[in-house]
Order: structure tokens, then sequence, then C-alpha cells
């Protein structure tokens, strides 16, 4: 692997996204299914507006979304990472993961996810870490919980053009949240 792997898992390899990564991350964002949560399939324009923001996120905070790639094919299955996002009157530093289809219910997001945890406790030294779900999404909801989440508050989101209600899962640093 390149020099930005950020962190390693048994399964996963977590870097930085790059240019090279746009077909890849078109196969995630532009699938109806996967994309349920964000009212439908992304645009080439809306892949690549995410794609920079990834890569600006890199530049100002050090970290974001990163490419998720499966050890044994070396293959981009999805994303998942760290981004400050904004929850009523604040940022919360969050995990998100969205994973291609045809890897879902194989365990990989809530293994990148509880990496991305231990990266957020012990690199950047958070006090707390949060995932921002729709209020349909279950599965990952199930991923938060896995992560040893709990439902904290709701809000509804404002997003193309649908009030989108969301649950802040949340964990708050302590011995028994790094493990």
């Amino acid at each position: 692997m390149g020099k930005h792997v950020v962190l390693e898992t048994e399964r996963l390899y977590l870097r930085e996204m790059r240019q090279a990564d746009f077909p890849s991350l078109c196969k995630i964002l532009q699938d109806e299914e996967t994309m349920y949560a964000y009212e439908g399939a992304f645009t080439d324009a809306e892949v690549q507006d995410w794609l920079d923001r990834q890569l600006a996120r890199y530049q100002k905070w050090g970290f974001g979304l990163w490419a998720v790639i499966l050890k044994e094919t070396e293959e981009m299955i999805g994303q998942c990472g760290l981004t400050m996002q904004p929850w009523k009157d604040e940022e919360v530093l969050e995990i998100g993961y969205l994973f291609e289809r045809s890897h879902w219910h194989k365990g990989y997001a809530t293994e990148a996810a509880k990496a991305c945890k231990r990266y957020a406790f012990e690199i950047l030294k958070a006090d707390e870490v949060c995932s921002i779900i729709r209020d349909t999404n279950t599965a990952s909801q199930n991923v938060a919980l896995r992560n040893g989440m709990t439902a904290a508050d709701t809000w509804t989101k404002h997003y193309r053009g649908v009030d989108m209600p969301h649950i802040r899962y949340e964990c708050k640093l302590s011995v028994d949240t790094i493990s």
C-alpha cells in the first residue's frame, strides 16, 4: 500500500482517497439502493464534489473519510473515517461510513468504524465521538451500537430538498471505550 495508509485492521487498510479512486467512489455513491439515506444516487459532479471535500478535509484537519481497501483483493470497497459535522449549534467529530452494497453484512463497516473510534481517542485525543445517522438507516444504527455508541439526541437536517430526521449516537472517552 502507499504511504497514505492511516489505519490497518485485520482485513482492511484505510488510506487517504485520491483522484484515482473516483471510479470506485462512483460504484458506491451512484448506487440507488446504497444511497437511499441520501435520497438517491449522486451525479458524476456530486461524486467529484464529495471527493474534493475529502481532499480538502485532509488538508484542513488531517483527517476525513478514508478509502477502505480490502487487503485480500486490494480493492476499494467503501469509505470510513472522521469528519467535523454540524449538529444543532456546534461542530462534532463524527465517524462516518458508506460501503459498496456487495460488501454489506460482512462486518467491514463495524471493523473500520471501531478503528476510527480508536484513532479519534488515541491519536486525535478526542473526548467524544459520534455517528449521525438518518432515522430510517437501521443498518448504520446497528454499526454505531456495535461500535459502543448510544443514541444521544435527534435533529432534523434539510438535505437535497428533504427534511431528514437524524439520530446522533455518541461515545465518550473512558477506559472501556478504546477496546
